[in-house]
């Protein structure tokens, strides 16, 4: 055999396996189908099809955001090389062919023929089957950011072409895939001397992400530049065509990032013109001790608005998760303790909020098969991951603060001035509007309108500031306000009442509205008409909508029953063709306008936005915030089903599971499988 010839081109097909199932003891009568419902119209998706027709599923669209999350895939699995001791350095390079590549000099990606699926290569079985790859096992990875074993498959999947070389055992191997299909089989292109590793080249589809869509060369280099940060022991090595870089980006052809001092050196350099109230970063970083994972973090203090970016196994976590409430609880439990050691009595108003309204943070953690929120792997589920962050962290912040008293108490003392403004934003009772004579306080991050009366406003509660930013935007500054909320309020169906009077985002609320709660409530001293909850439009969106809602109908039921309260509806798909775009607000709608609209040859190009922030300020103006064109819905209830609702709220929000859970049980035959 050559070295050009093909390594598997045989094959056989594979043995069917029977089972035997025992009957069961009674069958029910089946009533006939006369309906044109039958076996043929059951379609079953092979392979990487089901990547192909629902790309969302997978990386969350088929934007730019998605797009680029395509080389997130292929890094990661280059970066776990690397974390794990097999790699000293990641090549990519993005070529004038809009061809990317990334190359490490790992072990390479296994070549030898795979045991279950005989006639193909383990490389193969990798690029082509969902669920297949090395880091289910621990043993081969002990940390691992890919664990779904989707993250190369669906890039594969979506890539019109992709090229995968392996150099092992001084040979070099390399197998051509098209649209996720094998362009024939694995070959052993020749010996190769001084190489080891796998080299991954691939062009995204334009079929799946339009014609234009590119790799910006900007985000490319700031996403391989983290990785450089998170792990100290890593090498990357930079390339652009200089045909692809814009007169004015200021994105180098060529750049080699390297830094050992990891996350300190970070947030450095990302603060070095801010004014720091500490003069020394809290940083440093914990060995792995067995299965327990370890911790990377660096924190410090600075006049202006806080920010925490998040880390697992060097994949971002831009939503947070359990490993970012680690460090919340370490850090508030050892400054209340420092406090307390000091004498300072102020200490016990801190909350987790006041500490980190104006920190600067960032925490990497690596822990074994850790729990994501979606495939996107937005958000950390682990629960361990904060036990050990908290331990990981407290300890030596507790050795931090002792360490240097002058620097903990000028910390201490910045911090309880932050707790000492939130009370006294809460103790003000006086919200009326501003006038000439008196200034009105109003929460940090409201931005109010210009109009004097609440007749004709309306504030738009929105969740994070990334959607904030949009609503600004969009918004019409003379009678539209918008109050941007950090994730998921208090549910204050199952809370205290010093519970709900401690959180600070409720408070903020308050305040914005004016109006008071319960007996206080005054509708004549609400100062907006109409107050708008405008969520994402998926699941988490619709918690978020339901928190509220429910803070509304316990806190100010009139505000409800006087018809102020309404829901915006924001669309889940973007359809265009040609000249022409059309807003669909969920599946069936998008069904119904591919069905009246696109009637025409020609492809249809279908966006599904991941949540409001993902929208164009001018798209979410035209869809969601423009009277002329919206469409909202009003929040009522029905004076002949307050006892009904007061008991379906204690039933769903309340602090009895066992409620809900019966709920389950006898609505379970009415849900629906939901596609979001």
């Amino acid at each position: 055999m050559s070295a050009k010839d093909d390594l598997f081109a045989g094959g056989s097909d594979a043995a069917t396996r029977k089972t035997e199932t025992p009957a069961p003891k009674s069958r029910p009568a089946l009533t006939p189908v006369t309906d044109d419902y039958s076996a043929a119209d059951i379609e079953v998706l092979e392979g990487l099809e089901p990547v192909r027709r629902r790309p969302g599923m997978y990386i969350g669209g088929t934007d730019e955001k998605a797009l680029h999350h395509l080389f997130a895939e292929v890094i990661d699995n280059s970066m776990d090389e690397a974390v794990a001791g097999h790699a000293t350095w990641i090549d990519v390079t993005l070529g004038a062919d809009g061809f990317l590549t990334v190359t490490d000099n790992g072990r390479g990606i296994p070549v030898d023929r795979h045991p279950k699926f005989k006639d193909k290569s383990a490389l193969e079985v990798i690029m082509t089957t969902l669920h297949a790859g090395g880091k289910f096992d621990s043993k081969v990875y002990e940390t691992s950011g890919g664990l779904h074993g989707v993250g190369v498959s669906v890039v594969n999947a979506l890539s019109e072409e992709l090229v995968v070389e392996v150099a092992k055992a001084r040979k070099l191997y390399r197998q051509t895939f098209r649209r996720g299909i094998p362009d024939g089989h694995l070959e052993l292109v020749g010996e190769t001397q001084n190489r080891r590793g796998t080299s991954v080249r691939f062009r995204p589809d334009a079929q799946i992400f339009g014609s234009t869509a590119e790799f910006k060369p900007s985000r490319l280099l700031k996403m391989a530049r983290s990785k450089a940060y998170l792990f100290g022991g890593v090498e990357i090595r930079w390339h652009c065509d200089p045909v692809l870089i814009q007169e004015k980006d200021e994105t180098p052809a060529e750049a080699v990032f390297h830094f050992p001092g990891g996350l300190r050196d970070f947030l450095n350099e990302r603060l070095q013109k801010e004014r720091r109230v500490v003069d020394d970063v809290f940083a440093s970083k914990t060995a792995k001790a067995g299965s327990h994972g370890s911790v990377e973090w660096a924190v410090t203090w600075f006049a202006g608005d806080g920010f925490i970016n998040s880390y697992c196994n060097t994949v971002p976590t831009p939503e947070g998760g359990t490993h970012e409430a680690g460090l919340r609880y370490a850090l508030l439990r050892g400054l209340k303790a420092y406090g307390e050691l000091t004498n300072n009595k102020k200490a016990s108003l801190i909350t987790g909020d006041d500490i980190l309204t104006s920190a600067g943070g960032m925490l990497s953690v690596f822990i074994r098969e850790p729990e994501f929120v979606g495939q996107t792997k937005d958000k950390l589920a682990t629960n361990e991951a904060t036990r050990i962050t908290e331990n990981a962290v407290r300890d030596a912040f507790d050795h931090w603060l002792t360490a240097s008293p002058n620097q903990a108490n000028k910390l201490l003392e910045w911090v309880i001035d932050r707790a000492e403004e939130r009370l006294r934003r809460r103790q003000e009772k006086d919200v009326a509007r501003k006038t000439a004579v008196r200034k009105l306080r109003l929460p940090g991050k409201l931005a109010d309108c210009s109009a004097n009366q609440a007749e004709g406003t309306e504030l738009f509660i929105v969740e994070g500031d990334s959607a904030g930013g949009s609503a600004k935007q969009a918004r019409n500054r003379s009678n539209q306000a918008v109050l941007p909320l950090r994730g998921k309020i208090l549910n204050v169906a199952n809370a205290g009442r010093e519970k709900l009077a401690a959180n600070q985002q409720l408070a903020d609320l308050i305040q914005a509205l004016g109006c008071g709660t319960r007996s206080a409530y005054r509708d004549t001293d609400l100062r907006y008409e109409k107050i708008v909850i405008m969520t994402d439009a998926d699941v988490d969106g619709a918690h978020i909508a339901s928190l509220l809602i429910t803070f509304f109908y316990r806190e100010m039921p009139e505000l409800i029953r006087n018809g102020h309260l309404f829901l915006a509806v924001p669309p889940l798909y973007r359809l265009s063709q040609g000249g022409k775009t059309f807003y669909a607000r969920d599946d069936a709608h998008k069904d119904e306008l591919l069905a009246r609209e696109f009637k025409g040859k020609g492809k249809v190009e279908i966006g599904r936005f991941k949540g409001l922030g993902e929208m164009l300020p001018a798209q979410l103006k035209e869809t969601t915030m423009d009277p002329a064109k919206r469409t909202m819905l009003r929040v009522s209830v029905l004076e002949d089903a307050i006892a009904d609702t007061n008991d379906a709220v204690d039933r769903l929000m309340g602090n009895k599971p066992d409620a809900r859970f019966r709920f389950i049980q006898e609505n379970a035959e009415f849900a629906e499988d939901l596609d979001i």
